[in-house]
């Protein structure tokens, strides 16, 4: 993992290939896929499958893998290296009730025995490396992300991820990134902070840390251009000029005909919807043109809509006098 790459963090239900390549294609240095259930992927699951699909400009890339069962991971590492992922991460972070209450994702936090059995059988049955994403305890009278972290180093896996925030916060509050400075001091592996990134600067403050990396989750969904601006920013302390108008709208073109492309017109519009105000985010009569577009569930016809939009806001040529 060379220089200071800045992730794509792993969403459910989000970053799947057309999303992972728009990322990829404006900055993105590291992709991750949605995350996958072991015992699912085994039994031959449609949707955890599915899930295993990646382009090769997508590279490095790496597989994120759940659960907690041995034998299912086990057998689940053997069907991820298959198809050649980078690398295996393994999903400690997952805060949703269904995942973490059953002792998974997030759920590891509350025991590190188990915690380091997932963390042992993958990386002993794996040929790739393997990563770990955790956060940093189950609520904030058990932070355990010290010994987790030394844990997962000791195990062998070749970085980590911290989503400074508890299983219990979910996405509340605010990450608290005072952690990833001890992290950092008691292990030798990359770091990777995690944790309300959304400008340039926070990307700036989050490397000065000492983190080894940044990942972006919630804050590439409203603005994918966030990898190329941070990277901007740290490099001349300068911003970029934020998209105009027309490039918002033709990314949104692009991105939704990939989207199409990949799940089929009927999905692919109606799940395209929770992208519109953030790719169209400023654009005047915003509110009024996302309801409009909502409403819409053929292709061609949101096509035909944005492209209208497009033309309405291009600068009228200066008259010759």
């Amino acid at each position: 993992m060379g220089g200071k790459p800045l992730a794509l963090a792993p969403m459910d239900d989000v970053t799947d290939m057309p999303f992972r390549l728009l990322c990829k294609a404006h900055g993105a240095d590291l992709l991750y896929t949605e995350f996958i259930q072991s015992e699912l992927l085994i039994h031959g699951g449609k949707r955890p499958t599915k899930r295993l699909e990646f382009d090769e400009a997508e590279r490095p890339i790496g597989i994120q893998l759940y659960g907690s069962a041995q034998n299912a991971l086990q057998q689940a590492v053997g069907i991820v290296e298959a198809v050649r992922p980078d690398f295996i991460d393994i999903n400690c972070g997952c805060w949703a009730k269904k995942i973490a209450g059953r002792g998974d994702g997030a759920g590891l936090l509350r025991d590190l025995r188990r915690f380091e059995s997932v963390v042992r059988t993958v990386i002993d049955a794996a040929h790739a490396p393997v990563t770990v994403k955790t956060r940093l305890g189950w609520d904030d009278s058990s932070i355990v992300i010290l010994d987790a972290a030394r844990l997962v180093e000791q195990c062998g896996a070749q970085a980590l991820t911290v989503h400074c925030r508890t299983r219990e916060q979910g996405y509340s509050g605010r990450a608290d990134w005072l952690w990833l400075e001890r992290i950092k001091q008691v292990i030798g592996i990359p770091l990777i902070g995690n944790g309300d990134l959304e400008t340039p600067e926070d990307v700036k403050r989050m490397f000065e840390t000492g983190c080894d990396g940044a990942m972006i989750g919630r804050g590439a969904i409203c603005n994918p251009w966030i990898f190329e601006q941070a990277k901007y920013y740290l490099e001349t302390g300068e911003h970029l000029p934020p998209p105009s108008p027309q490039e918002r709208i033709g990314e949104c073109l692009r991105f939704l005909e990939a989207n199409c492309r990949y799940k089929g017109e009927a999905w692919g519009v109606l799940e395209f919807r929770k992208y519109y105000s953030g790719l169209l985010r400023g654009l005047p009569g915003l509110d009024a043109l996302r309801a409009e577009l909502m409403r819409l569930d053929e292709l061609e016809m949101v096509q035909e809509r944005l492209m209208r939009e497009a033309h309405a806001l291009a600068p009228t040529p200066a008259r010759m006098s």
